[in-house]
């Protein structure tokens, strides 16, 4: 296995985990927008689909720890690769020719990763939390998981935040949905501009979607008006 080892600790080994486990996050987000949007069709169909993956707990638990091993590989080998590139260049030069070589979108790739953990963090904190280990209300009990929802959706700084780490996500997704193409050697110069509007495309509806719902609940869905 030795060959294996200096497989994914070399450049290329990091940068093909990155992908494989990006690749996996990516559905990951699709599945979990698609569930989420039932939000807006009430509290009877978001309770509903949430009591629906109750019954399917073992199976959700096995989920929820390929997804952990994801994004522990893929934090993992996002900040090796970023500090191994930045000890490659040490030094800060004043004129940089940086900006004409990479996109915007890769230059602030361990930014917005790092805020996006952040704030996955404390969204495991609360929902996760409270749907799964301890809820002060008792409303998961209840099967309310609508209500814990809203709740949170009022509180102004979570929204925002919520909001912010989406429009980071967005970028991030951008970026991460056309390296992985171009990782796994899938690149043509007949399909590789279809590719980057399809990763473009992916990235605004992931933002979108997601920011959708604290936007709407906190403004229009009653609370603050």
């Amino acid at each position: 296995m030795g060959w294996f080892t200096t497989f994914v600790n070399s450049s290329l080994g990091k940068k093909f985990i990155m992908a494989i486990t990006g690749s996996f996050l990516i559905i990951f987000l699709i599945i979990h927008l698609i569930g989420n949007i039932t939000l807006y069709f009430g509290p009877d169909a978001f309770n509903g689909y949430v009591k629906t993956l109750d019954v399917i707990k073992p199976l959700i638990r096995v989920i929820e720890l390929v997804l952990l091993s994801a994004f522990v590989f893929h934090i993992f080998n996002g900040v090796r690769l970023w500090w191994e590139n930045k000890k490659a260049r040490p030094v800060t030069y004043k004129v940089n020719g940086s900006p004409e070589n990479t996109t915007l979108f890769s230059r602030t790739m361990f930014v917005s990763g790092s805020i996006i953990f952040i704030f996955l963090v404390l969204h495991l904190g609360t929902f996760f939390w409270r749907f799964n280990v301890h809820d002060p209300q008792q409303l998961a009990d209840s099967h309310q998981y609508y209500d814990i929802v809203v709740g949170f959706f009022q509180i102004w700084w979570y929204v925002l935040l919520y909001i912010v780490a989406m429009v980071l996500l967005g970028f991030h997704l951008n970026h991460g949905f056309q390296s992985a193409f171009q990782t796994f050697g899938w690149n043509h110069k007949k399909y590789t501009p279809l590719i980057k509007k399809i990763g473009t495309a992916y990235a605004i509806i992931m933002a979108v979607g997601f920011a959708s719902m604290p936007i709407y609940f906190f403004f229009f869905y009653g609370g603050n008006q």
